[in-house]
Formats: structure tokens, C-alpha cells, sequence
């Protein structure tokens, strides 16, 4: 509950109870006696007055009057896809092997003669409640993005951030998720931070945080390698985080357990023994296989072509079974596959070594000249574009639907506007730091 973003919007409504409505949601939550709860709603309220229009330039922000779920940010559709190209725009050009702008999940430098592979990955956050299973899920996403550059996990890192009335036994489970896939995978927990959501303006238990994960590599797999002429390989998978949440909220817990494993891990390593040559990796998470295959095609210009009935069979039965019974396209969400793109040669030889360590994998694709995506479903060819949102995959997803509820034009030219306005504020204070 956040009491500071409450408490600014009754100011700017001039409402008269915001002073006791405050009382009434801190005790809500906290067992205070009322005295206590009313010194307390009267420092959120200095506080919020002291900062509810602040002076200086470098605090001055210009809505444009589209909200993250209004674009639907976060939910793995087409509007996040786009956002993910403007963020690109707004760190601008680097000089990184590989950057925001090819829309891989990591980031890669060159540093000592090795290519550095660097990426962070947020917890689910709808396992708030499930601290195991988020640290559990979060690490395996992490390692997922290191082994899909072609690179070897070397070091992981957490940034836990629980609210101020979170049971202190919840840091220790998630950081035991965490630990876990550490063991399991061998690549140890280094170092971390952990802080309080908010401070105490924000109440309540709900935990968030990320993991992040740093690998070494001698060839790199990025997305933009995709070449005309390669095959598509896809591994068996049963899902992460998101699996997890559906189960978990459409009340099917006994599919949560088939999502413990680290099937795609043990075939990423496999693969690392491999001289291959492997020319893109990429996990099939968030979004699923249509936000993979739009990213993958705007980023190596080229078009895939994807089998259903070859991609069907690869998804965990049980996970399958109940993503079918709800109604949820399993195509559209996270499945936790491996999918390897690469000349017809490697790719056989790929299907060895990853069949070798025990996990199943078959060629579902090709790549072909030209843009955008295919899906050949029984006989047909039909468009395989990703949804404004990622699959609805609980019943308040349900609700808020896969479709955007404003105009999408309308909303992408605000969004341009937002980023370029922070494009030119970062120009603005570099030279104003550089002058200093």
C-alpha cells in the first residue's frame, strides 16, 4: 500500500479526509493505536506537501497521458515491444558488442580478451506471496539469458526489496529459490543488496526484486544472427513464473511442481561443449513464441516460418492440459523452451547433444528471406504477430483482456513524444555535468 502516492493524489484533489483516510489505511495494516496512526498520516502528508510540486529543473517531467498498463508495459504484447525499441533510443548509441537496440535479453562488452555477457531479470510479480518459488524462477531466467548468448554463467547477484510489515522469513525463503538453482547449476550467489519497498511510505508485505547474472563467452549467439537458410530448433519446455501464476491462481497447484527444473539449463550446458556453429539463442519466455519470433525478425530482418503440431508436442502435458482447459494460448506465454537457430549441419548436431542430456528437442521452423513471422496450423498458414498483451493467463489478465482499450496510434505518438523528451533531457545534463 502506498501511502506517499495516496497521499499526493488527495492533495491534489483537495480532499478534505485525506488525513483520515490515511489513518484509516495505516491501521488497516498496521496494529497502532490511533494516536500513533495519526502522527504518522500527518509526517506522509509534510512529506508528500513538501514534494507535491518540487523546484529545479532536474525534477521537471511532462506526462503525456499514457499509463505503463494503458500501453500495456510489462505485459510482453506488441505495445511492450515497442517501448523496449524507445528505451533503446533514450540510452542512445554505445559502443557494446551488443546493446538495448538488437533487443536481446543481455548485454555484451568486450573486456581482457572475453566477451562480458551481462543481464538482470525482475521476479515475477504475481509470485509476491510465494518467495521460494519467485527467487526459484527469477535465477533460472537470468542463467537462461547468459546460456542464450553462448555464454557461460559465471556469477549471479539478487536486489531484494521487501515492504515495511514483510515477515523477515520471507527474505530468507526467496534468497533459499535463489540458492537453489545456484547449487543446482553451479554458478554461486555473489553479492546482492536488500532494501525496504519504499521505506515507510509504502506498507504492507508485497516483495519484489530481480536477479542478475554475469557469463563469459569466445562466440556470441545474439538475436540478429539469424540467417536465411537456418533451421529452427526448440526444446521441451514446462514454464516458469508465468506457469506458475496460473496455476497458482486458477487454483491448479499441483502444476506449479512440473515447472521445477532445470531442463533448459542442462541443455544449454550440453550445448557448450559443442564446437557448433550456432548463430542465435533465445528463450521462450514472456510473450512466448509470437513475441520471440516478432523480436527475432526485426532485429536479423529476416522471416520465420514456425510448425504448430512440432511445437505443440513439446510443451510439458500437464502444463498443456491446463493452459488448453483455460483457454490460454500457449503460444502467447512463457514455456521455458530453448529455441537455437542455425544452419541445417549444427543444428543436427545440436539435437545430439541436447537429446544426450536427457532433454527432448525437435526442429519446429526455418528461416526464410523476407519479414515478419508464419505459424502452419493444420494446413494452413496463418499470421503468428504477438498481441497488444501477452496471453491472459489469470483471471484479472482475463478481465483486463489481450487487446489495448485506446487508440494504438494515438498512444505510440505520445510515447515518441515521452522519449524524446527524455532524450533531450539527458543531453541537457551531460552538458550541464560537464561544464561543473
Amino acid at each position: 500500500m502506498d501511502l506517499e502516492g495516496f497521499a499526493k493524489r488527495g492533495l491534489h484533489r483537495n480532499d478534505p479526509e485525506i488525513a483520515s483516510k490515511l489513518v484509516g489505511l495505516i491501521r488497516e495494516v498496521k496494529d497502532l493505536p490511533e494516536g500513533r496512526a495519526e502522527a504518522l498520516a500527518e509526517a506522509v502528508l509534510e512529506e508528500a506537501r513538501a514534494t507535491l510540486n518540487p523546484r529545479g529543473e532536474v525534477f521537471e517531467l511532462e506526462p503525456v497521458g499514457v499509463s505503463m498498463g494503458d500501453f500495456g508495459v510489462g505485459s510482453r504484447g506488441s505495445g511492450d515491444f515497442y517501448t523496449h525499441t524507445k528505451i533503446a533510443e533514450v540510452i542512445g548509441r554505445t559502443d557494446a558488442v551488443v546493446d538495448s537496440r538488437q533487443l536481446d535479453d543481455s548485454g555484451v562488452v568486450q573486456a581482457g580478451g572475453q566477451f562480458i555477457v551481462v543481464t538482470v531479470d525482475g521476479m515475477h510479480s504475481r509470485l509476491s506471496d510465494y518467495p521460494f518459488l519467485a527467487g526459484f524462477h527469477v535465477t533460472r531466467a537470468a542463467l537462461r539469458d547468459i546460456y542464450v548468448m553462448g555464454a557461460k554463467p559465471v556469477a549471479l547477484l539478487s536486489d531484494i526489496h521487501l515492504a515495511d510489515d514483510g515477515d523477515v522469513s520471507r527474505l530468507f525463503d526467496h534468497i533459499a529459490g535463489i540458492a537453489t538453482v545456484s547449487e543446482l547449476i553451479d554458478v554461486p550467489l555473489v553479492t546482492g543488496s536488500t532494501l525496504r519497498i519504499g521505506g515507510d511510505m509504502v506498507i504492507g508485505d508485497r516483495l519484489t526484486g530481480c536477479v542478475g547474472a554475469v557469463g563469459v563467452a569466445k562466440k556470441l549467439t545474439p538475436r540478429k544472427d539469424a540467417t536465411p537458410g537456418d533451421v529452427i530448433l526448440m526444446t521441451e519446455g514446462a514454464g516458469g513464473g508465468t506457469i506458475c501464476s496460473a496455476a497458482l491462481y486458477y487454483g491448479r497447484h499441483e502444476v506449479v511442481e512440473e515447472t521445477l527444473n532445470i531442463k533448459f539449463l542442462e541443455a544449454s550446458e550440453a550445448l557448450l561443449h559443442e564446437d557448433l556453429t550456432i548463430h542465435a539463442m533465445t528463450d521462450v519466455t514472456n510473450g512466448g513464441i509470437r513475441g520471440d519470433a516478432k523480436e527475432i525478425s526485426h532485429t536479423a530482418g529476416v522471416k520465420l516460418v514456425f510448425e504448430e503440431e512440432r511445437m505443440h508436442r513439446l510443451v510439458n502435458p500437464r502444463v498443456l492440459e491446463m493452459l488448453e482447459s483455460l483457454e490460454i494460448d500457449y503460444l502467447g506465454v512463457s514455456i521455458d523452451a530453448l529455441l537455437i537457430i542455425a544452419p541445417p549441419d549444427a543444428a543436427a548436431a545440436a539435437i545430439r547433444a541436447i537429446r544426450g542430456s536427457g532433454v527432448a528437442v525437435e526442429e519446429i521452423g526455418r528461416v526464410e528471406k523476407g519479414s515478419g513471422a508464419q505459424l502452419h496450423l493444420d494446413g494452413r498458414t496463418t499470421d503468428f504477430a504477438p498481441r497488444f498483451r501477452e496471453s491472459a493467463y489469470t483471471p484479472v489478465k482475463k478481465v483486463v483482456g489481450q487487446e489495448a482499450h485506446r487508440d494504438v496510434a494515438e498512444m505510440m505518438g505520445l510515447v515518441d513524444a515521452a522519449a524524446l523528451k527524455a532524450v533531450e533531457k539527458k543531453r541537457r545534463f551531460v552538458e550541464k555535468v560537464k561544464r561543473k
